[in-house]
């Protein structure tokens, strides 16, 4: 019962979507329509305003670290354990994905998988942040720098900490990740994907909502 709870509280968190809220209080289109249409703090950066991708990405972060911080911290009193970690892990990961409050479209998860790593360990997610980094400052391509990341976080989670039930949770959310960039693998394949920073071209922008 208790790990059923957890599932449900982890994913009603996972299920806020940062885009779409911080757009809309800041007056801007909804990511849902334009760009690659992901709700996610790359695709609002393409509206060009750079605090809403950043308070984005800090939400999306959040809710993730969020989630798994609570059981961690607080589930040893209730006869939690790592079983139960691993579960609000993939729970908060599913509800970015596929968040009921937003009908079940969310975005890709890159975010709220920091988050939740830094949740697990805060090395294992500084690794895999400045894995992402790295290959997005050299690449200018945020969706292969998640790629990347989705990779090595699994590694460095078995060479932190080997094999176990939560490294079972990295290892799930690394695949979900790369499945739903599926996309982006065949634009970077095609030479079609867009760089970080670029915005919709002339007479396509998003415009802001009216009030």
């Amino acid at each position: 019962m208790e790990n059923l709870i957890v599932a449900v509280v982890a994913y009603l968190i996972g299920s806020v979507s940062f885009a779409v809220i911080v757009s809309s209080v800041m007056g801007l289109a909804d990511p849902r329509s334009y760009g690659s249409k992901n709700p996610g703090a790359t695709n609002v950066l393409r509206s060009g305003n750079k605090t809403a991708a950043i308070l984005t990405l800090l939400g999306d972060a959040f809710k993730g670290w969020l989630a798994v911080w609570l059981v961690s911290h607080f589930g040893a009193r209730y006869g939690l354990d790592d079983d139960a970690i691993a579960l609000a892990a993939i729970a908060a990961f599913l509800g970015h994905l596929y968040p009921v409050f937003f009908r079940f479209k969310g975005g890709k998860g890159v975010a709220t998988a920091a988050g939740v790593l830094l949740a697990i360990n805060p090395v294992l997610g500084l690794a895999t942040m400045a894995t992402w980094l790295i290959i997005a400052f050299f690449f200018r391509y945020s969706s292969l720098a998640a790629l990347a990341a989705a990779v090595f976080a699994p590694l460095f989670d078995g060479f932190l900490f080997g094999a176990n039930i939560i490294a079972l949770a990295v290892v799930a959310m690394s695949c979900l990740l790369i499945w739903r960039h599926r996309g982006n693998i065949a634009k970077l394949m095609a030479g079609k994907e867009s760089r970080i920073g670029d915005r919709k071209k002339a007479g396509a922008q998003p415009e802001a909502k009216r009030h």
